[in-house]
């Protein structure tokens, strides 16, 4: 199976979501999307493979979302993706593409049913315990 992960080493999400799909004896590919950012049509792509509108994919915490005054509807999804091209922190995280889908793994254990043979339970770095609903 082929795994990519859209990921922030800094985001204790993104890390558990990693986690797990290592965990899951898959090896992903690893996007630091901060330092490697999608380009226009990859980002297009993955929000059309989600299934969710542009602005679902805006991440407010810890971004400039605010000061850019992104929670106005005046924008257009095109200029809402201008913002997170010019300001990568801006784009949700983590996304994970397998063949079984693309989803914004948010809570991290989204990624369960992304993946081939998920692992049966896993502690998340705060201590929570996540169980697979698969046996």
């Amino acid at each position: 199976m082929t795994v990519t992960i859209y990921h922030n080493p800094a985001c204790g999400t993104s890390r558990n979501t990693l986690a797990m799909i290592r965990q899951s004896g898959e090896q992903p590919e690893v996007i630091e999307y901060l330092k490697n950012p999608p380009d226009r049509a990859r980002l297009i792509e993955l929000i059309k493979a989600m299934g969710v509108p542009v602005r679902a994919l805006l991440r407010e915490k810890g971004t400039p979302y605010a000061e850019l005054g992104l929670a106005d509807p005046k924008w257009s999804d095109d200029e809402l993706i201008d913002f997170m091209l010019a300001h990568p922190i801006l784009i949700n995280r983590p996304i994970v593409v397998t063949p079984k889908g693309t989803r914004l793994c948010r809570p991290s254990e989204a990624v369960l049913d992304l993946l081939d043979h998920p692992v049966g339970s896993f502690v998340k770095e705060d201590g929570e315990v996540v169980a697979s609903a698969k046996p």
